[in-house]
């Protein structure tokens, strides 16, 4: 648990993906698009992917991939992080978080 907070604290923006998810995709791309500068985490393409995936459970990420933290706390995953987007509140919490300057 120790690692992932460490891991969550590392950039404004972190994602914990799984290579081969269309929801996973679709949010990354999202960021990409907005222009912000995320630290992504392959879970499927690391040598401790499930310990990490198993702590992200216990976070209360459910599915656990995507998983979005913004300023070091859990957005959620890919609906809540569109709904957030849809709703016009998520570049303003990426502005709070330094993710985004424009």
């Amino acid at each position: 648990m120790e690692r992932v907070s460490r891991m969550i604290a590392e950039k404004p923006v972190v994602i914990f993906s799984k290579s081969c998810c269309c929801m996973s995709y679709s949010i990354k791309s999202l960021f990409s698009d907005l222009g912000v500068n995320t630290a992504v985490y392959e879970l499927d393409e690391m040598q401790r992917g499930r310990e990490i995936e198993a702590a992200l459970s216990t976070l209360g990420c459910n599915p656990t991939v995507p998983a979005v933290f913004i300023g070091g706390q859990m957005v959620g995953g890919e609906s809540e992080v569109m709904s957030l987007h849809l709703q016009g509140a998520l570049k303003s919490k990426l502005k709070t978080a330094g993710a985004l300057w424009v």
